[in-house]
């Protein structure tokens, strides 16, 4: 392949670093964190733990998890003058330009001094992210300023608890914990890659962070969620979807959800999701949605060999935990900022400024003419 079909492919398939955090598509569809596989850390494990893993290489103790918890929890809260620029954000603002401005604007008035107090500022990130989301969607939208401290165990119940205004069942909080885990890592996608380029010069976390925030707001990264919903949420029926998706095909319109730059065969995460998505379809006594989504699934194999990525099912199992479409995006920064801040620690450890070359295609050499001759 020669450099410019590598180029103009984005670079897939060419290494850029190496990383102790994540391995993707290995035997064309594993991932693992550490070394531990995706599907046991999400039977086995919670979001606090598996944070806790990319932050410092190993699974916590009891003892260092209930400190970890605890640390977690009284950093929660968010200061004044954040809710006073939170509230001046208007309510049709994409909610990652919100996160963007929040992560930014506590870097302001939080700043990492040194790079001593990464782990502080990463640690205060995790915990803070679930109330700038929700501090604006909810004072925005309902006009409602919400005490952003709550007394849940995990974040992800604190998330649900601050949108809601009551905690949330058992499921409905083990689903977000094990959604937050299937989010938090995935090696050098385009937005990790975003953080680790800016870490390589030095820059604080915060900045990190920001970029990486506005790096997945782009829709060829992002929102793939999002779009599955909106989609699903038109069709009527399984056959009203196969028939409709069809003809998105031949009008060579583009399905969100489907197919990986990296796995071939299938997303690990796919399956763990999807099942979660067929239990609170149960629950809800109303499977309409997630059978649309399996006859999408269905159809998209049959007829382009195309399976779900992680996105896909997402979808319907937010929609039935009542959360807002907008805010699915979002709920993913609130996850895989595990991931950015752990690849910006780990670029920091052993760095070198990532500056690559590029291949010049313009004007051949040629000297200027007096302004008065062109």
């Amino acid at each position: 392949m020669s450099d410019k079909k590598i180029s103009g492919a984005g670079l897939r398939g060419q290494s850029a670093g190496d990383t102790a955090l994540c391995t993707v598509g290995q035997s064309g569809s594993g991932l693992t964190y550490c070394g531990y596989d995706i599907s046991d850390l999400a039977d086995n494990a919670t979001f606090e733990e598996v944070a806790y893993l990319l932050f410092n290489g190993e699974l916590p103790t009891r003892g260092e998890l209930a400190e970890y918890k605890a640390e977690l929890l009284a950093m929660r809260d968010i200061p004044k003058a954040l809710k006073e620029v939170l509230k001046l954000i208007p309510k049709d603002t994409h909610p990652m330009d919100v996160m963007r401005t929040g992560c930014s604007f506590l870097g302001n008035i939080e700043p990492e001094v040194d790079f001593s107090e990464q782990n502080k500022a990463a640690n205060r990130l995790l915990a803070a992210f679930p109330a700038i989301m929700c501090y604006w969607y909810k004072f925005s939208h309902d006009g409602v300023e919400i005490d952003c401290t709550s007394e849940e165990e995990s974040l992800g119940g604190h998330f649900l608890r601050l949108l809601n205004g009551e905690s949330p069942s058992a499921q409905h909080e083990r689903v977000m914990d094990v959604s937050l885990i299937l989010y938090a890592e995935h090696e050098f996608n385009a937005s990790t890659f975003t953080a680790r380029v800016c870490a390589s010069t030095l820059s604080d976390m915060f900045s990190c962070i920001t970029g990486a925030i506005g790096t997945l707001r782009g829709p060829l990264h992002g929102g793939a969620n999002e779009a599955a919903m909106d989609m699903i949420q038109k069709f009527t029926s399984p056959a009203d979807a196969k028939e409709k998706m069809a003809g998105m095909l031949e009008r060579k319109e583009k399905i969100m959800g489907f197919g990986h730059a990296i796995y071939r065969t299938s997303d690990p995460r796919n399956v763990i999701i999807k099942a979660w998505s067929e239990k609170l379809a149960a629950e809800n006594g109303d499977t309409s949605l997630y059978d649309i989504s399996v006859a999408c699934e269905e159809f998209m194999w049959d007829t382009k060999k195309l399976f779900c990525n992680a996105d896909f099912f997402h979808a319907s199992t937010y929609n039935y935990m009542g959360i807002p479409t907008k805010l699915f995006t979002p709920i993913f920064v609130c996850s895989r900022l595990t991931g950015w801040a752990a690849h910006v620690m780990e670029q920091r450890s052993n760095n070198r400024i990532i500056r690559p070359s590029a291949d010049y295609t313009g004007a051949e050499p040629r000297t200027v003419k007096p302004i008065s001759e062109r």
